[in-house]
């Protein structure tokens, strides 16, 4: 059974979704044991340093951004607590025993969270979308959920009692009278198996605040960047752009779905932002790029785009951003 049916648009059709014009994200099985059975494996250590047992306030009223770990992030603006892509389970694998495991616990507790208000999931990769974690916040927050076209469906194969709400690029959602949240494109991809492919959407968020514009652009690749310029045309240009910096290694099998940190910093000049804050980095082992080295490429990313106003900051778990801090 298909997760989404609905009428064919520029870039679903019928069937699964898709970038038009573009090279595939899609990858095959030979390509996939040519990366594990060849490709140069940085080593993970068994524990990356991070703080934990953080307990953030109840309200907010100007802007914190609280990294939890990888690409799960609290935003909390105008009396409104946003969790991002809650991950904080173990592993990030459909199996219990196998696949990549936490290097860090998440920064805040599930137990130590604020109210939540809403829950917005960029796509349905298990690094993103932790479905055991979604029914817990639901259970005790009882928050919006909202997601792409089609992952409705997969949040209801594990937790069904969960309501969620999708929607298509460029839909808006209001979050409460001062903040709304818009569904933006992303050049990436989803699977939550094998065989469902592309059947449900992938997204960025854009939310805005009265404290200033937040992009988010979950995970995505460079590729040919008219996503990017397009958002600030129609979004207006964001005071912070939170952006993925890791999981690019090899470029072979990741420029297609992940950007680098230069990608990263060309994103961010391309939407306009102030601000760049680097996460998908330092908590799970995914792909071929020593663990702390993100960081590194986006310090020598910044110099060569030397003079830009931006102000960018690799994210780790535990690192908190607040709005007029650099």
């Amino acid at each position: 059974m298909p997760y989404y049916t609905g009428p064919i648009t520029d870039h679903f059709d019928g069937r699964q979704f898709y970038h038009a014009g573009l090279p595939p994200t899609d990858k095959s099985l030979f390509d996939l044991l040519r990366w594990q059975l060849f490709g140069k494996h940085a080593k993970y250590p068994a524990t990356i340093p991070a703080r934990s047992g953080i307990q953030p306030e109840a309200r907010v009223d100007n802007l914190r951004i609280t990294c939890i770990g990888h690409a799960s992030l609290l935003i909390q603006t105008a009396a409104v607590n946003i969790l991002i892509d809650p991950v904080w389970s173990h592993r990030v694998s459909p199996f219990k025993a196998l696949g990549p495991s936490r290097r860090n616990p998440p920064a805040v507790a599930l137990s130590d969270l604020p109210p939540i208000h809403a829950v917005l999931v960029t796509h349905n990769h298990y690094d993103h979308m932790d479905t055991a974690t979604i029914a817990a916040i639901h259970a005790q927050h009882k928050p919006l959920i909202l997601s792409p076209l089609g992952n409705d469906t997969v949040i209801h194969k594990d937790a069904p009692h969960v309501a969620v709400q999708t929607g298509d690029w460029w839909q808006s959602f209001p979050l409460s009278p001062e903040v709304r949240v818009t569904l933006v494109p992303a050049y990436h991809w989803s699977a939550r198996k094998l065989g469902d492919r592309r059947q449900a959407l992938w997204c960025g968020f854009v939310l805005d605040t009265p404290s200033g514009r937040i992009y988010c652009a979950g995970d995505t690749a460079y590729q040919d960047g008219k996503i990017f310029s397009e958002i600030r045309t129609r979004c207006g240009p964001p005071l912070v752009a939170i952006l993925p910096i890791g999981a690019y290694a090899p470029r072979w099998f990741m420029s297609t779905q992940h950007t680098d940190p230069a990608e990263a910093v060309q994103i961010a000049t391309d939407v306009g932002a102030q601000h760049l804050l680097g996460i998908h980095w330092g908590t799970f082992p995914l792909t071929d790029e020593p663990w702390d080295e993100p960081p590194h490429l986006l310090e020598d990313a910044m110099r060569h785009h030397d003079g830009t106003p931006i102000r960018a900051r690799a994210m780790r778990s535990s690192d908190i951003w607040d709005v007029g801090v650099s």
